[in-house]
């Protein structure tokens, strides 16, 4: 896997995800949302941890900076 995801991208998805776990935890949201959301917060730490959205492979996105040789 080649790293397809920018520092700023990768930050904005950690921040999307404890913005849901602070509201799941607060009590806004719950049932069968808060799975869904959960779930792709989940996603989106593994993806920011790994530099690596599958996505972004499928569609030839590329948010990481070129490296200079």
């Amino acid at each position: 896997m080649k790293k397809n995801m920018g520092n700023a991208d990768r930050v904005i998805r950690i921040l999307i995800a404890v913005i849901l776990a602070v509201l799941y935890w607060q009590g806004i949201i719950s049932g069968t949302l808060a799975i869904i959301l959960g779930i792709l917060a989940a996603i989106f730490v593994l993806t920011s941890l790994v530099s690596f959205c599958p996505i972004y492979a499928a569609i030839g996105t590329n948010t990481c900076p070129v490296e200079k040789k």
